[in-house]
């Protein structure tokens, strides 16, 4: 057998093996592993143990296969010794310093420390006592006094630190079982070899703490990883101290990283984290004078002398700050515990402010991850501040630094070239921190508001002055961090806003924002060549736009400063400013004035659209800064241009006719655009096509500017004739486009958008072009989903023109109910398709709905439109019985429009639903011959079919009891219109089918004719169906 599995590992680690061959050798050793009957795993110690030794792939595999044995656990007692003896006497022989062949190499080991492992799991209870003891002595030489066998060392720190790995590494989460076995086998451990591990740790560090520094590394990682889980006291010594604290401190020039004193340090940082007592804890904090190696680290040449040079050691920052950020962690949770005593208390904030200043050093690391580090601790000193209320002085005197140190972070550092498309990653990292930095700033200012106040308002005011004598020589730098604070200042000074208590903003910090605002607007910042200024000051415009309605003196100087910076070189400033533009003269509509004229004047070089057709090279992983070098991210931000000119064209203060003029001043362009490019697009040219996507969009933009100032207005007054003109010839234009070009699902999605925002500018000027629209827009290449997407837009129209749109919905209905018939009834293919019918049913029975809900309910049976009656109701009914996931909304609403048409049409009510029901003994009155009995045939028939489908379970669904809510209103407006037959029907057809009969039949019927509020019905079916099913 080990001669079949050798050669079929061999051949499957062939990459020149026949497929088919290779593909049967994994097989065949796949299936060897997974059988406890083949026995396997005899072969496999034996392939891996044997000498001459075989290929390290068919060792390797041989050990895997030996791990699935015993992992599986098919193997006896018998068979692990086995095992253990092969092993054991395999690696006594190859990981002695007299070994004939060449070391194993470190993967291999690897495994075979996982094989180990196991076996240890196994059988260190019972079979391998002597298992720490028996690799103890693998790290002598033979007949030797030290532990001198570096190969037999290293085995034996691999074996002890997977061995933690396995029982007691507490980020591997355990079941119940494996973790019960886990604590019996460390207080095995505990009991049986603890002190003796100990002891070797201590040995080994004295054998080769200036001989091999990886040996001395990796005793060092295991020290961490057991302190966790032994007797801190085998660790707190004096001798273990007296060769751990010099590796700390060792000052070795190793030109990089000293792993050795790295990993010292991150021992202690693993010593500090075991859990203990709060007493004992600082006990140990002071006993291993961990405030003067903090601070002795931090005096040493590579964190102080070598700052701001390359021989500065960021990477032993690092490991300093994650010791320093552990113990403040746990400091701040004594001096937070209420139940420590008084002494304790007193210790703990005593090392709150002995460790404070190390804290900020590393906080104002110029090194972002140094910083990061220590963050979390930080965290948790100002959550412990926020939540004492009134300071004593003690912490009061903390609050300074700390805020000095989160603000001067804030600051883009001296190597920082802002903009620069090799640092994209770099600034973007450092603006994540920034919002680290934001919250710990804001935790402050929750703390004492006073001292953010003046701490904030001083460093703005004299960042402005230095500003005012050095102009555009000042580092733009601080500048940039003056304007970043501004942003935030708003937290505290805008109501509503993060720091705002509830609603009311703190008054102190509204009137230092508005001297801030003063003095910016009027200082020369705007002239400033840094384009990283020039985005902020336009940012912080916008957020505070609301000292603009209450300082309107300077809107005219920001208006110019923004139509300066439309122009700006730089991309970035340049197409940011756009939509900023865009969003402050949307604000500020009411108090700009009448300035369209020499906005446009002076935009319009802007305006001119040059589409292009994307590269199918184009990179997918282009950076922020890239990306808008692109034509389809700088038209995206040219849009904004053509809502502001909309927004700034449409003031209160504009006259209506000169409101025309400027539409048309920027639409002629488009048009002239249009007809050029329309015959070029017709033929199938890409860029024209695409060409007049953008114009349409553009168009559509525009119009959306116009009628933005009527938004909200629940009743708008109809649009200006001589606006409503203009923009009609927009229309149109959009017409003759989509009539070219309507197989063109982008140019159709254009003109959807554009015919959405013109309705605003149009008013009801735009419902004699809606047969045009329809033709249009659902076009035989229309999808479900673009149908849907339009019949929500004419919901729209719908609700908006109810008391003038009936002669034109009776024209387009009938057209427009075929296209959507044959949407429904499209074949599905896939998951997509299936989404997008449900989409469709949803927003059909939505618009028949709304044409019902706003009394138009005669264009369905007007007589252009009783040719499709049949086809509408049959539509409807097949939607609301379709209750399948997905379609239960529409299902809903199916029944909805069921209930209203047999409210519409049924006639006046013949039966009354009360406590005592009474009958006219009329017969039904339906307003179309024939509805009551329609009404019974199919509506009431179809309630019955979905009531005994087995899939509709209002008892569990939220949304089935939706629609059996409406269910029961169907039911109960039959009866009200039909009185008797309906009972009848009832009786005799309906209740013989279900199976419903005697005290069931009678109590059915009475509370469905008795029971004014609806829910009573709904609850009593509900019941019903759910007995019904047990």
């Amino acid at each position: 057998m080990e001669a079949q599995i050798e050669n079929a590992i061999e051949i499957a680690s062939n990459p020149s093996s026949d497929p088919t061959l290779r593909n049967q050798a994994v097989e065949f050793v796949n299936q060897l592993s997974s059988n406890p009957q083949a026995q396997a795993w005899q072969a496999g110690i034996n392939l891996f143990t044997r000498t001459p030794r075989a290929s390290e792939v068919v060792r390797h595999v041989s050990l895997d296969i030996v791990n699935t044995a015993v992992q599986a656990q098919i193997l006896d007692t018998q068979n692990l010794l086995y095992l253990k003896s092969s092993l054991l006497g395999y690696i006594q022989r190859a990981y002695s310093n007299t070994a004939q062949d060449p070391a194993d190499s470190a993967h291999l080991q690897n495994k075979l420390t996982q094989t180990l492992t196991y076996l240890f799991v196994c059988l260190y209870k019972e079979g391998w006592e002597s298992f720490i003891d028996d690799f103890l002595a693998l790290t002598f030489s033979p007949n030797g006094t030290q532990r001198d066998n570096l190969p037999g060392v290293f085995m034996y720190l691999r074996v002890i630190s997977s061995v933690h790995d396995e029982i007691a590494d507490l980020m591997l989460t355990r079941q119940g079982h494996e973790s019960k076995r886990n604590n019996d086998l460390k207080d095995l451990v505990r009991e049986r070899d603890m002190r003796k591990i100990a002891a070797s740790w201590q040995e080994i560090l004295a054998q080769f703490s200036n001989q091999n520094d990886a040996v001395v590394e990796l005793t060092l990682k295991v020290i961490g990883k057991w302190v966790s889980w032994i007797d801190i006291s085998l660790i707190i010594n004096q001798e273990m101290l007296n060769l751990l604290l010099p590796l700390v401190g060792r000052t070795i020039d190793t030109n990089g990283e000293d792993r050795v004193r790295n990993g010292a340090i991150n021992t202690l940082t693993e010593i500090v984290s075991k859990k203990m007592q709060p007493g004992d804890k600082l006990d140990m904090i002071s006993f291993l004078k961990l405030r003067e190696i903090i601070s002795e680290l931090l005096q040493s040449p590579p964190l102080n002398e070598y700052k701001g040079t390359p021989r500065y050691d960021n990477d032993l920052a690092e490991v300093v700050a994650k010791l320093l950020n552990t113990i403040m962690t746990d400091i701040v949770r004594v001096v937070e515990d209420n139940k420590v005593d008084e002494v304790t208390r007193r210790k703990a904030e005593q090392l709150l402010q002995d460790f404070l200043p190390s804290l900020l050093r590393l906080f104002s690391d110029e090194y972002d991850e140094v910083c990061s580090t220590v963050i979390p601790s930080l965290t948790d000193l100002l959550t412990f501040l926020r939540k004492i209320g009134t300071l004593p002085a003690s912490y009061t005197e903390m609050l300074p630094p700390i805020l000095n140190a989160i603000v001067s972070k804030m600051r883009f550092d001296e190597t920082c070239n802002w903009g620069n498309e090799d640092e994209q990653t770099d600034e973007a990292e450092f603006i994540e921190l920034r919002k680290r930095l934001q919250i710990l700033q804001k935790s402050v200012a929750a703390v004492d508001q006073n001292l953010y106040i003046e701490f904030l308002s001083n460093l703005v005011a004299n960042m402005f002055n230095v500003l005012d004598q050095q102009s555009s020589g000042m580092d733009w730098r601080d500048l940039d961090l003056a304007l970043h604070e501004i942003y935030l200042f708003g937290e505290l000074a805008l109501p509503n806003a993060g720091i705002a208590h509830k609603s009311q903003p703190n008054p102190v910090a509204s009137e230092r924002l508005a001297a801030m605002m003063s003095k910016m607007v009027e200082s020369d910042i705007v002239n400033f060549p840094h384009p990283a200024i020039l985005l902020q000051y336009m940012e912080i415009c916008v957020r505070y736009y609301n000292f603009f309605e209450s300082h309107q003196q300077y809107i005219p100087r920001v208006l110019e400063n923004f139509v300066r910076l439309v122009h700006h070189n730089h991309v970035r400033v340049r197409t940011r400013s756009w939509y900023l533009f865009m969003r402050f003269v949307k604000q500020l509509r009411a108090q700009v004035g009448n300035v369209a004229k020499t906005v446009i004047q002076s935009i319009g070089d802007l305006l001119p659209i040059k589409a292009e057709v994307p590269s199918n090279e184009a990179d997918d992983d282009m950076s922020s800064d890239e990306s808008d070098h692109s034509a389809d991210a700088i038209f995206t931000s040219q849009l904004y241009l053509f809502e502001a000119v909309g927004l700034i064209s449409s003031t209160s203060t504009t006259p209506a006719e000169e409101q025309a003029l400027y539409a048309r001043s920027v639409m002629d362009p488009l048009f002239a655009d249009m007809s050029v490019h329309l015959p070029r697009a017709k033929s199938g040219d890409a860029q024209a096509v695409q060409q007049i996507h953008h114009i349409v969009v553009a168009l559509g933009t525009l119009a959306s500017g116009f009628a933005d100032w009527n938004a909200g207005q629940t009743n708008k007054p109809p649009p200006v004739k001589a606006i409503s003109d203009e923009f009609a010839r927009g229309a149109e234009a959009i017409l003759i486009s989509l009539n070219e070009l309507n197989s063109n699902g982008e140019i159709r999605a254009a003109c959807r958008s554009a015919f959405s925002r013109l309705l605003g500018v149009l008013g009801s000027a735009i419902l004699p072009q809606l047969p045009q629209w329809i033709e249009g827009l659902l076009s035989r290449s229309s999808s479900k989903d673009e149908m849907a997407l339009f019949l929500r837009l004419l919901e729209q129209v719908v609700y908006n023109f109810k008391g003038e749109i009936y002669n034109i919905l009776d024209l387009l209905l009938t057209p427009l109910l075929d296209r959507v018939f044959a949407g429904l009834s499209e074949p599905i293919n896939g998951t997509d398709d299936e989404i997008q019918l449900q989409e469709l049913r949803r927003e059909y029975v939505s618009f028949v709905q709304v044409i019902l809900i706003n009394d138009l309910g005669g264009v369905l049976v007007s007589e252009a439109n009783q040719g499709a009656f049949e086809s509408l109701i049959n539509s409807i009914i097949t939607i609301a019985k379709t209750i399948t996931h997905g379609n239960l909304v529409a299902s809903r609403i199916g029944f909805n429009c069921l209930l209203r048409m047999a409210s519409l049409w049924g006639g006046p009510d013949i039966a009354t639903i009360d406590k005592n029901p009474t009958s006219t003994g009329q017969a039904p009155q339906p307003s179309i011959p024939g509805f009551d009995q329609f009404m019974i045939e199919r509506f009431h028939l179809a309630c019955w079919e979905v009531l005994q489908d087995p899939n509709f379970k209002p008892y569990n669904d939220a949304q089935s009891r939706q629609a059996l809510s409406e269910i029961a209103g169907v039911e109960q407006a039959i009866y009200t219109k039909t009185g008797e037959a309906f009972i009848r029907n009832l009786q005799e057809v309906i209740f013989p089918r279900v199976g419903i009969s005697g005290d069931m039949a009678t109590e059915f019927i009475r509370t469905l004719t008795t029971s004014t509020d609806r829910k009573v019905v709904v609850n009593y079916i509900q019941n019903l169906l759910k007995g019904g099913r047990r």
